[in-house]
Order: structure tokens, then sequence, then C-alpha cells
């Protein structure tokens, strides 16, 4: 995965989340789950790094923000 940056991170409220999970359907119900407490900024697919278990989903917090409805 990229390095956060500072603008992931520039302020309170602002969090950078990354889930490690067996399989896609697993990462994608954590991603679902936090959408409805917080605003997101969704990834569309996970990664899997050669010779790691399982995959990682990586996506972005406003905990400031009302998730969409």
């Amino acid at each position: 995965m990229k390095p956060i940056n500072d603008g992931h991170v520039a302020k309170p409220g602002l969090a950078v989340v990354e889930v490690a999970a067996a399989d896609n359907e697993t990462a994608f119900a954590v991603q679902e789950l936090l959408a409805t407490q917080w605003a997101i900024a969704p990834a569309d697919r996970t990664t899997h790094e050669p010779g790691e278990p399982g995959v990682r989903l990586r996506c972005y917090l406003d905990l400031k923000q009302q998730p969409e409805a």
C-alpha cells in the first residue's frame, strides 16, 4: 500500500483505517460497517501482498461528518 500522506490526517477527526481480512467479502463488510457510522472515502478494491495472508483494504474517515444517507 502507498504511504499515508499528511493530508489524510491533517486535522483532528480525520483517520485512515486499514483492514486486514481473510477475503474481499469480509474486508468490504467492515468498510460498510464503518460507513454506517462516519463519512468515509471508501476503497473500491483490496490488495494482496505476495507471501502475506489475506487481503488489505484502506479507507479514509471523517469523524466530524455524518455518513451519507
